[in-house]
């Protein structure tokens, strides 16, 4: 039987990862960080191994002898004051997992995401192959995504058997923490949001997105990228309001604010809640930045390709409406 390790398996996409292989008759470890979050769980039956991504001797220790590590671990904070960790959790880490891969002999599936890909000027649908301007990398969390992608497909020329994925926003069941876009989905439910910006996603099922990354392993080629993402996901931040309220939310705001207003907003929350009470803000100042533009991209090159599902968004969204008013989200915790 093959054994895969996958780390960043508490985490959401990581979660699902896991249980999808799992589910797929592989034996699976979890990578969970000593003196991990409370309330971080694993899927049923996939075996928890303690060790840190940044920690060479843990990380040999849990991928001895597997045949595959998914390297989905990442610490996605757009929150300044966390900078300094975001890369070394995120650039670093995936240096140590590279290293790993090649001395275990394992093929590798990279978790990367949009962030590394380009967005047209011209308000196309971004891809594989979208070059992404120096001004577009805003912030440590984006910059940390690129480099580390960069690592990947580096060792992949030099002989390593890797693989890019790129998941748009996952949405879906299980979003704990939650990802930014589970919040956006939690502030709408929960009445938190009284406007919008003009801005856009594209919104994928995290299952699919699960799915998507054992087809890289099968399906791929070594060291090309893949879009996770949906097909007809392209939508915008007021017609995910409207989708949340189908779903049985409150109706959206009727008041969109320019995109200054936003971003001098987010700065003063920057401010309170990152530096004075460090706690993760709301409203990151990085996030308003890159709400400017509409971040849409086309998964055609994973349809085609890989096989890549393409599950009906606004079912997804249900689930994940459905799964925080039964279990709620808790906040991602300050450090």
């Amino acid at each position: 039987m093959t054994t895969a390790l996958v780390t960043g398996a508490t985490g959401f996409i990581g979660w699902h990862v896991a249980a999808h292989l799992r589910d797929t008759g592989w034996q699976v470890r979890g990578l969970v960080r000593p003196g991990g979050t409370t309330g971080d769980v694993l899927p049923d039956d996939v075996r928890p191994v303690p060790g840190d991504v940044r920690d060479v001797a843990a990380m040999s220790r849990a991928a001895r002898g597997v045949d595959a590590i998914f390297h989905v671990a990442a610490i996605y904070s757009l929150c300044r004051r966390k900078a300094q960790k975001v890369h070394q959790v995120n650039v670093d880490g995936t240096q140590v997992v590279i290293d790993v891969a090649r001395r275990e002999g394992a093929r590798l599936v990279h978790t990367s995401s949009v962030a590394t890909i380009g967005i047209p000027a011209d308000g196309t649908h971004g891809d594989e192959e979208t070059p992404q301007p120096m001004a577009q990398v805003i912030g440590a969390y984006k910059r940390s995504k690129v480099e580390a992608e960069a690592l990947v497909r580096r060792a992949a020329a030099t002989g390593l058997e890797a693989y890019v994925v790129n998941p748009s926003a996952p949405i879906g069941p299980g979003d704990r923490r939650p990802t930014p876009t589970g919040r956006i989905i939690a502030d709408a439910l929960s009445g938190r949001m009284p406007a919008y910006v003009d801005t856009g996603l594209n919104l994928v099922d995290v299952r699919d997105v699960a799915a998507g990354h054992l087809l890289a392993l099968e399906r791929g080629e070594p060291g090309r990228r893949y879009i996770l993402g949906n097909a007809w996901g392209n939508v915008t931040l007021r017609q995910i309001l409207e989708m949340v309220h189908r779903a049985g939310g409150p109706p959206p705001p009727a008041r969109r604010i320019p995109h200054a207003v936003a971003i001098a907003a987010a700065a003063a929350d920057e401010l309170v809640e990152g530096r004075i009470l460090r706690r993760e803000p709301r409203a990151p100042l990085d996030g308003a930045l890159l709400a400017r533009k509409r971040m849409l991209f086309s998964p055609q090159r994973a349809i085609r390709e890989l096989g890549l599902p393409q599950s009906d968004v606004g079912t997804a969204l249900h689930d994940a409406v459905a799964w925080i008013r039964d279990h709620g989200t808790r906040e991602a915790v300050a450090a």
